[in-house]
């Protein structure tokens, strides 16, 4: 597991003897909303107890601050905490003066806070035990989703945690309505011999657990680095002139895209130089509607009452121009001084050098390429042929004549 199964081995002080970033690599292989330590390789600061406190992830986007004792823990370390009931396993994800910063971030208080110990770090019977904990998962969740299909609950069994000492186990659950599972966990305890807990997700937390590739290409990034999550209206998706369609705004969720809000504000900066949608020009040549703008051109687009088909560019300067005319009593002969410009079409000079650039040579039907050089062909196979063909003898001549 990353770093703490370095083949290397590890120093006296317990840092991988092959990993140039002491630990703090980061590389993602099994980390879910991973931090970069950036103060890795720095001296320790004046100020905080370096050591006092780790951040522990377990299972996908699950973390929680813990407190050390007399440990010297790094990145990737394998340790058993304090659970309730029991212990559980988890990788130290982040330590050293960062996780203060991620304390204050989160809003954890250390002082006031109740933090659970470190016990040790994880023994070899520990990890073997906590693997054929997380091997179990998977079986389940099948099977837990079978009895919940059986008992009629409408409700979707997401993910399974078990602990690592193999004593609770967590199962993580989406609903719309309101559940009563209490006959539920009465069976999962009698079917899986371990402590139930019942937690509620939404669709979104749902996809930061289970993880996946966006239509981007690259992964959820609520499964990688988003962790808060704002609410994502239609009206961001109107604001960025972007199509109504469900189909393409809605993410692996089935809500909409968390990312229609990345670039909301600048798309709301360059709003405020524009005109409002709903503006009507009066010209000499009738009202003029709006009917769309381009925010990165800075153009609107107008129709006349009588002509609706055609779009007429205009230049915002030139509407907020038309605007104060008509607060004047004025009116413009047109929007724009020339409003039907036809556009020349150029010709381009285009030579097939290769013979295979024509899009259309599909469409050919394959005997008219091919009908003469077949016919090349076969004269030649003939003439080949009566070469090496045998003379016959003449009928009138008998077989010893000269």
């Amino acid at each position: 597991m990353g770093c703490s199964g370095c083949s290397n081995g590890k120093t006296e002080s317990g840092l991988p003897r092959g990993c140039k970033s002491n630990g703090a690599c980061q590389t993602g292989s099994c980390d879910k909303l991973s931090v970069f330590n950036y103060l890795s390789n720095m001296e320790d600061t004046v100020g905080y107890t370096v050591s006092e406190f780790v951040e522990v992830r377990f299972k996908n986007t699950r973390k929680q601050f813990f407190k050390q004792e007399n440990l010297r823990l790094t990145e990737g370390d394998v340790v058993a905490v304090e659970a309730s009931p029991g212990h559980d396993i988890g990788t130290v994800s982040l330590s050293g003066d960062l996780v203060m910063l991620q304390m204050r971030k989160r809003k954890v208080d250390s002082a006031t806070a109740d933090f659970k110990k470190i016990y040790r770090k994880a023994t070899q019977p520990d990890i073997e035990k906590w693997q054929e904990a997380v091997e179990l998962e998977k079986a389940t969740k099948t099977r837990a989703r079978i009895i919940a299909r059986e008992l009629g609950l409408n409700m979707k069994i997401s993910d399974v945690e078990f602990q690592g000492d193999k004593s609770k186990a967590v199962f993580y659950y989406t609903a719309e309505d309101r559940v009563d599972f209490r006959e539920l966990i009465r069976k999962y305890a009698d079917e899986f011999k371990v402590r139930v807990e019942m937690k509620q997700i939404g669709a979104r937390q749902e996809a930061a657990r289970v993880g996946g590739i966006g239509t981007c290409g690259r992964e959820l990034c609520c499964s990688t680095w988003l962790t808060d999550f704002r609410t994502v209206s239609t009206s961001a998706a109107r604001y960025q002139q972007l199509s109504l369609n469900p189909q393409k705004l809605a993410g692996q969720c089935g809500k909409l895209k968390c990312c229609l809000n990345f670039e909301l504000d600048s798309y709301l900066d360059a709003l405020k130089g524009f005109p409002s949608q709903r503006t009507k020009l009066e010209t000499q040549k009738g009202t003029a509607f709006t009917q769309k703008v381009d925010i990165f051109r800075g153009v609107m687009w107008f129709t006349l009452r009588d002509d609706p088909s055609n779009f007429i560019e205009v230049p915002i300067e030139r509407v907020k121009e038309i605007q104060q005319m008509n607060k004047d009593g004025e009116k413009p002969a047109m929007l724009v001084e020339k409003e039907y410009v036809a556009v020349p079409v150029v010709k381009h000079d285009y030579e097939n050098v290769v013979g295979q650039d024509d899009l259309t040579r599909f469409d050919r039907p394959k005997g008219q390429g091919g009908q003469k050089n077949r016919s090349n062909n076969k004269r030649r196979n003939n003439r080949n042929r009566n070469k090496n063909r045998k003379p016959r003898n003449s009928p009138n001549k008998p077989n010893n004549a000269k």
